[in-house]
């Protein structure tokens, strides 16, 4: 069953005299702001997978220090 466009006309105009159009004003600006939120966080939260993956260091993640080399002997007992 699939519905056509005089049905959908009709539900919309049921639903515009029940809620009002400014409260539909309000939930559509609601929703709107919503999504921008929700694709803003998924855009930072790839571009951080894209930093850790290229490898893209911070000041704070470096360590800096000298290697000194130790000399071992080895003895072998026959």
């Amino acid at each position: 069953m699939s519905f056509g466009i005089w049905e959908l006309v009709i539900v919309l105009l049921i639903v515009a005299l029940l809620f009002g159009t400014k409260k539909l004003r309000s939930i559509g600006t609601d929703m709107g702001g919503a999504l921008k939120g929700f694709r803003s966080a998924l855009k930072d939260e790839d571009q951080d997978k894209v930093d850790q993956q290229t490898g893209n260091e911070t000041k704070a993640d470096i360590i800096e220090g000298e290697v000194e080399k130790q000399n071992e002997s080895v003895s072998s007992n026959s």
